[in-house]
Protein backbone atom coordinates (compact mmCIF):
# COMPACT_ATOMS: atom_id res chain seq x y z
CA UNK A 1 0.00 0.00 0.00
CA UNK A 2 1.49 3.32 -1.05
CA UNK A 3 1.59 6.56 0.91
CA UNK A 4 -0.82 8.05 -1.64
CA UNK A 5 -3.31 5.28 -0.81
CA UNK A 6 -2.88 6.04 2.90
CA UNK A 7 -3.73 9.70 2.24
CA UNK A 8 -6.74 8.56 0.17
CA UNK A 9 -7.83 6.40 3.10
CA UNK A 10 -7.76 9.32 5.53
CA UNK A 11 -9.61 11.55 3.06
CA UNK A 12 -12.15 8.82 2.39
CA UNK A 13 -12.73 8.23 6.10
CA UNK A 14 -13.22 11.95 6.73
CA UNK A 15 -15.82 12.03 3.93
CA UNK A 16 -17.51 8.88 5.25
CA UNK A 17 -17.72 10.38 8.75
CA UNK A 18 -19.24 13.58 7.37
CA UNK A 19 -21.79 11.56 5.39
CA UNK A 20 -22.69 9.43 8.43
CA UNK A 21 -22.47 12.18 11.05
CA UNK A 22 -26.21 12.18 11.80
CA UNK A 23 -26.40 8.38 11.80
CA UNK A 24 -23.52 8.03 14.27
CA UNK A 25 -25.04 10.72 16.46
CA UNK A 26 -28.43 8.94 16.42
CA UNK A 27 -26.73 5.71 17.49
CA UNK A 28 -24.98 7.61 20.28
CA UNK A 29 -28.21 9.34 21.31
CA UNK A 30 -29.65 5.94 22.25
CA UNK A 31 -26.83 4.91 24.59
CA UNK A 32 -24.39 7.82 24.95
CA UNK A 33 -24.02 11.60 24.82
CA UNK A 34 -25.46 12.03 21.29
CA UNK A 35 -22.22 13.58 20.06
CA UNK A 36 -20.12 10.79 18.50
CA UNK A 37 -20.83 11.78 14.89
CA UNK A 38 -20.44 15.49 15.63
CA UNK A 39 -17.15 14.97 17.49
CA UNK A 40 -15.67 12.63 14.89
CA UNK A 41 -16.67 14.96 12.06
CA UNK A 42 -15.06 17.93 13.81
CA UNK A 43 -11.87 15.96 14.43
CA UNK A 44 -11.50 14.68 10.89
CA UNK A 45 -12.35 18.06 9.34
CA UNK A 46 -9.41 19.38 11.38
CA UNK A 47 -7.24 16.49 10.12
CA UNK A 48 -8.21 17.33 6.54
CA UNK A 49 -7.33 21.00 7.03
CA UNK A 50 -3.82 20.02 8.11
CA UNK A 51 -3.15 16.97 5.91
CA UNK A 52 -1.44 18.92 3.12
CA UNK A 53 1.23 20.14 5.55
CA UNK A 54 2.38 16.57 6.32
CA UNK A 55 1.56 14.83 3.00
CA UNK A 56 5.22 14.80 1.92
CA UNK A 57 6.36 13.04 5.11
CA UNK A 58 6.60 9.28 5.75
CA UNK A 59 3.50 7.25 6.71
CA UNK A 60 4.46 7.08 10.39
CA UNK A 61 4.79 10.86 10.60
CA UNK A 62 1.44 11.35 8.85
CA UNK A 63 -0.26 9.06 11.37
CA UNK A 64 1.41 10.88 14.27
CA UNK A 65 0.08 14.21 13.00
CA UNK A 66 -3.40 12.68 12.65
CA UNK A 67 -3.17 11.37 16.21
CA UNK A 68 -2.21 14.72 17.73
CA UNK A 69 -4.98 16.50 15.83
CA UNK A 70 -7.65 14.01 16.94
CA UNK A 71 -6.57 14.09 20.59
CA UNK A 72 -6.69 17.89 20.64
CA UNK A 73 -9.92 18.36 18.71
CA UNK A 74 -12.31 15.48 19.57
CA UNK A 75 -14.14 15.55 22.88
CA UNK A 76 -15.27 12.60 24.97
CA UNK A 77 -13.66 9.17 24.76
CA UNK A 78 -13.33 9.13 20.96
CA UNK A 79 -10.43 11.60 20.80
CA UNK A 80 -8.11 9.71 23.14
CA UNK A 81 -9.09 6.31 21.70
CA UNK A 82 -8.76 7.16 18.00
CA UNK A 83 -5.78 9.34 18.80
CA UNK A 84 -4.05 6.44 20.55
CA UNK A 85 -4.92 4.11 17.67
CA UNK A 86 -3.14 6.35 15.16
CA UNK A 87 -0.28 7.12 17.56
CA UNK A 88 0.52 3.44 18.05
CA UNK A 89 0.09 2.85 14.32
CA UNK A 90 2.60 5.64 13.64
CA UNK A 91 5.25 3.88 15.74
CA UNK A 92 4.57 0.56 13.99
CA UNK A 93 5.23 2.02 10.53
CA UNK A 94 7.79 4.73 11.36
CA UNK A 95 9.83 5.96 8.34
CA UNK A 96 7.82 3.83 5.87
CA UNK A 97 6.91 5.14 2.41
CA UNK A 98 4.81 2.07 1.56
CA UNK A 99 3.36 -0.87 3.47
CA UNK A 100 3.62 -4.61 2.92
CA UNK A 101 0.99 -7.04 4.22
CA UNK A 102 3.16 -7.57 7.29
CA UNK A 103 3.49 -3.82 7.83
CA UNK A 104 -0.29 -3.47 7.65
CA UNK A 105 -0.71 -6.25 10.19
CA UNK A 106 1.75 -4.48 12.50
CA UNK A 107 -0.15 -1.21 12.02
CA UNK A 108 -3.56 -2.75 12.77
CA UNK A 109 -2.30 -4.78 15.72
CA UNK A 110 -0.54 -1.78 17.25
CA UNK A 111 -3.67 0.34 16.84
CA UNK A 112 -5.83 -2.32 18.48
CA UNK A 113 -3.36 -2.78 21.34
CA UNK A 114 -3.33 0.96 21.89
CA UNK A 115 -7.12 1.19 22.11
CA UNK A 116 -7.25 -1.80 24.49
CA UNK A 117 -4.57 -0.25 26.68
CA UNK A 118 -6.21 3.15 26.73
CA UNK A 119 -9.85 2.14 27.14
CA UNK A 120 -9.35 -1.08 29.12
CA UNK A 121 -12.21 -2.69 27.16
CA UNK A 122 -12.37 -6.33 26.15
CA UNK A 123 -14.16 -8.24 23.42
CA UNK A 124 -17.84 -8.35 24.34
CA UNK A 125 -17.91 -5.03 26.22
CA UNK A 126 -19.87 -3.32 23.38
CA UNK A 127 -17.13 -0.98 22.15
CA UNK A 128 -14.94 -0.41 19.09
CA UNK A 129 -12.87 -3.41 20.27
CA UNK A 130 -15.73 -5.65 19.09
CA UNK A 131 -14.95 -4.52 15.53
CA UNK A 132 -11.18 -4.02 15.69
CA UNK A 133 -10.30 -7.28 17.42
CA UNK A 134 -12.03 -9.73 15.02
CA UNK A 135 -10.90 -7.63 12.04
CA UNK A 136 -7.25 -7.79 13.06
CA UNK A 137 -7.54 -11.52 13.82
CA UNK A 138 -9.06 -12.16 10.37
CA UNK A 139 -6.37 -10.06 8.64
CA UNK A 140 -3.63 -11.88 10.56
CA UNK A 141 -5.01 -15.28 9.60
CA UNK A 142 -5.33 -14.29 5.94
CA UNK A 143 -1.77 -12.94 5.78
CA UNK A 144 -0.57 -16.13 7.49
CA UNK A 145 -2.23 -18.08 4.68
CA UNK A 146 -0.33 -16.04 2.11
CA UNK A 147 -3.22 -13.77 1.04
CA UNK A 148 -2.40 -10.42 -0.55
CA UNK A 149 -3.37 -7.08 1.00
CA UNK A 150 -6.74 -6.64 -0.71
CA UNK A 151 -8.01 -10.16 -0.05
CA UNK A 152 -6.77 -10.08 3.55
CA UNK A 153 -8.57 -6.77 4.14
CA UNK A 154 -11.75 -8.16 2.57
CA UNK A 155 -11.65 -10.96 5.17
CA UNK A 156 -11.10 -8.34 7.88
CA UNK A 157 -14.11 -6.33 6.69
CA UNK A 158 -16.41 -9.38 6.84
CA UNK A 159 -15.30 -9.95 10.44
CA UNK A 160 -15.61 -6.23 11.25
CA UNK A 161 -19.17 -6.00 9.93
CA UNK A 162 -20.21 -9.05 11.93
CA UNK A 163 -18.51 -7.60 15.01
CA UNK A 164 -20.42 -4.34 14.58
CA UNK A 165 -23.77 -6.16 14.30
CA UNK A 166 -22.85 -8.35 17.28
CA UNK A 167 -22.79 -5.25 19.51
CA UNK A 168 -26.59 -4.84 19.15
CA UNK A 169 -27.61 -7.55 21.69
CA UNK A 170 -24.65 -6.84 24.00
CA UNK A 171 -24.85 -5.27 27.43
CA UNK A 172 -22.50 -2.27 27.54
CA UNK A 173 -19.73 -2.63 30.12
CA UNK A 174 -17.62 0.44 29.30
CA UNK A 175 -18.16 4.15 28.78
CA UNK A 176 -21.33 6.19 29.10
CA UNK A 177 -23.45 3.35 27.67
CA UNK A 178 -22.56 1.14 30.65
CA UNK A 179 -24.54 3.48 32.95
CA UNK A 180 -27.73 2.38 31.19
CA UNK A 181 -27.36 -1.27 32.20
CA UNK A 182 -30.01 -3.43 30.49
CA UNK A 183 -31.26 -0.44 28.46
CA UNK A 184 -28.03 -0.55 26.44
CA UNK A 185 -29.14 -3.90 24.97
CA UNK A 186 -30.66 -3.69 21.49
CA UNK A 187 -28.60 -0.76 20.23
CA UNK A 188 -25.60 -0.85 17.88
CA UNK A 189 -22.50 0.70 19.41
CA UNK A 190 -21.53 4.01 17.74
CA UNK A 191 -17.77 3.53 18.31
CA UNK A 192 -17.92 0.07 16.78
CA UNK A 193 -19.79 1.58 13.84
CA UNK A 194 -17.23 4.33 13.18
CA UNK A 195 -14.44 1.74 13.48
CA UNK A 196 -16.17 -0.38 10.84
CA UNK A 197 -16.45 2.66 8.56
CA UNK A 198 -12.73 3.34 9.08
CA UNK A 199 -11.77 -0.19 8.00
CA UNK A 200 -14.23 -0.13 5.08
CA UNK A 201 -12.54 3.05 3.81
CA UNK A 202 -9.15 1.38 4.22
CA UNK A 203 -10.31 -1.48 1.96
CA UNK A 204 -11.62 1.04 -0.57
CA UNK A 205 -8.20 2.71 -0.72
CA UNK A 206 -6.44 -0.63 -1.17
Amino acid sequence: MTKEQILQWLQGFAAEIEQNKEYLTQLDAAIGDADHGINMDRGFKKVMSQLATVADQDIGSIFKAVSMTLISSIGGASGPLYGTLFLRASSAVADKQELSEQDMLSLLQAGLDGVVGRGKAQLGDKTMIDVLSPAVAAFKQAVGEGKKMREAMQKAIIAAEQGMKDTIPMLAKKGRASYLGERSVGHQDPGATSSYLMLKCLLNSI
